[in-house]
């Protein structure tokens, strides 16, 4: 098999997994993918199904494959995992995932060692973390999804709320990608505006209280997957995108600015967790890690995020 590049690998195809492929090869980014999974049968259906669609696509060769056939890949996106059940807590995915892991990441490291990873099984900060410790590679190299999806919920909801496209506000979760996330409202902006200075002139300012609307914006993107789960069983097509989103950044080399779960080294006292900050995404992974000045609430619940994380990760025994 002739490697094309750029070549992108999926560990897992599921429907996170799928949705991930199909809004990738629809961008263009990728010229070869190889899909990996144990049904192996649903999975020769899914490339036949994604390879018709060839006349409509920038070219791309789709591949139905195994461990070896990763061999060159430039990343590996990991989104094998159990499914996330009704009522579940990201944490309580994580000793039966971690177990996964220790057989997955031993065979991406024999084939595809050079690659970047980008972990999207949850929970993703422990699984990162895991990734990074089983596979012994720079943490630069290994990159988690960690808050670009919570990021993207809370704009849209602001976006909603504010009546403002959501590409022109700037706002972020950080910490956990799950329970303990928290929003950065000291840092969140409109068009280069804070909302502590936008709020007041909102056009909603006389019929909604800022704090209570904003608190509930938050509430709603903390369990947005709950809701999701509850109602159609998984979420799957707004991480796909997502995840697309993070491929571009490195595929491009675009220097572009996100919140990934990274290893946080030094920052607020915490060293050696997976944690969402604002980090710089490009060929080499991640190149920097950006020190928010946090407000003494917002630094109290990242370290409330790192932990609960500790602990988990304490209780796995990595």
């Amino acid at each position: 098999m002739q490697n094309l590049s750029p070549k992108i690998s999926i560990i897992g195809c599921g429907n996170v997994g799928i949705r991930y492929a199909y809004a990738l090869i629809i961008s263009g980014l990728a010229r070869q993918l190889v899909l990996v999974d144990t049904d192996r049968k649903r999975v020769e259906g899914e490339v036949m199904d994604l390879s018709h669609g060839a006349p409509y696509v920038s070219p791309v060769e789709i591949i139905a494959g195994d461990y070896p056939d990763i061999n060159g890949s430039d990343i590996v996106v990991i989104t094998a995992g159990r499914k996330q059940k009704a009522g579940q807590t990201r944490v309580d995915l994580a000793k039966d995932n971690v177990e996964l892991y220790r057989v997955i990441i031993p065979q991406i490291m024999k084939y595809a060692p050079q690659a970047r990873f980008l972990i999207v099984s949850n929970p993703v900060d422990v699984l990162s973390y895991v990734a990074y410790k089983l596979s012994a590679k720079p943490s630069s190299e290994v990159i988690g999804s960690g808050t670009v999806l919570d990021s993207a919920r809370l704009r849209f909801l602001l976006s909603k709320h504010c009546g403002i496209d959501a590409r022109n506000i700037h706002a972020y979760i950080l910490g956990e990608h799950g329970d303990t996330e928290f929003p950065v409202w000291s840092r969140a902006m409109i068009g280069g505006v804070f909302f502590k200075e936008y709020c007041p002139a909102c056009k909603n300012a006389q019929c909604a209280d800022s704090e209570e609307e904003l608190s509930k914006i938050f509430s709603e993107v903390r369990d947005s997957a709950y809701r999701i789960i509850e109602r159609k069983g998984e979420t799957s097509y707004g991480i796909g995108l997502a995840m697309v989103r993070i491929t571009q950044a490195i595929v491009n080399d675009e220097n572009a600015v996100l919140p990934v779960s990274a290893l946080v080294d030094g920052y607020l006292g915490i060293n050696g967790l997976y944690l969402s900050l604002p980090a710089i995404v490009n060929r080499q992974g991640i190149s920097e890690i950006l020190r928010l000045m946090l407000d003494k609430k917002e630094q109290a619940d990242f370290v409330r995020s790192a932990v609960a994380l500790q602990k988990v990760i304490k209780e796995i025994g990595i």
